[in-house]
């Protein structure tokens, strides 16, 4: 069952990307995090909503027929509430393919966020914004003459990270990590759990409890 804009909005107040990756983590699905150096551009910032894909393919030209954008603004003005626009580039930090522009319409569709492999600019309008974005790189790059969107609401990657279209994605200041939709109730629900019990941990060992002890007496690290 898909998760509500209710459970969601819970997940984004309360969850974090390392309680997850821990979860995912105890279900075999251990490659569900992004790479190391795709970034929140604004770390005070959560982000957590449905997966929208889109896969880029390098260019090194533009004329009419290419038609460079189409299949962009087709996706960005087809997202809804709740959603992330996952912009996956092959890890090619040539291409740019989201700005302060992008990020506008995104909002104004209800969507909650982008991440991308590739470049992202007009950072300081973007944190203005406060919306949050993950990206690969920093720069003034245009993917005008240097990407296209190639296929759209298909399975794509980020780094080793597998994402479907519905698929969670989560990030904060720790990275992003993709949450399967077929098992994204479970995974939050349980993630909610770990926290309860590290509160618990979190307490003992401020109070001065070993951590050995700790560890062997809850299974929590």
């Amino acid at each position: 069952m898909a998760l509500d804009g209710q459970a969601l909005a819970r997940a984004r107040e309360t969850l974090y990307t390392a309680v997850i990756s821990d979860t995912l983590d105890t279900l075999g699905l251990h490659h569900q995090a992004g790479p190391p150096g795709v970034r929140p551009l604004d770390d005070s910032l959560v982000l957590c909503g449905r997966a929208r894909t889109a896969l880029y393919m390098p260019v090194y030209h533009d004329d009419a027929e290419l038609n460079i954008y189409e299949a962009e603004i087709a996706l960005v003005d087809d997202l809804k509430a709740d959603d992330v626009a996952v912009f996956a580039c092959g890890g090619n930090l040539g291409i740019g393919p989201w700005g302060e522009l992008l990020s506008t319409a995104a909002r104004a569709r209800g969507a909650v966020g982008c991440v991308t492999d590739g470049l992202v600019r007009d950072v300081r309008m973007i944190r203005e914004m406060r919306f949050p974005v993950f990206t690969g790189g920093i720069g003034p790059l245009d993917s005008k003459h240097r990407g296209k969107v190639m296929l759209s609401d298909v399975p794509a990657k980020i780094g080793d990270a597998k994402v479907e279209p519905g698929d969670i994605v989560f990030g904060d200041a720790d990275g992003v990590v993709f949450v399967p939709e077929a098992v994204a109730e479970e995974v939050l629900g349980k993630a909610m759990e770990k926290i309860a019990g590290e509160d618990t941990v979190r307490q003992e060992l401020a109070g001065g409890a070993l951590l050995k002890d700790v560890f062997d007496k809850y299974g929590i690290l």
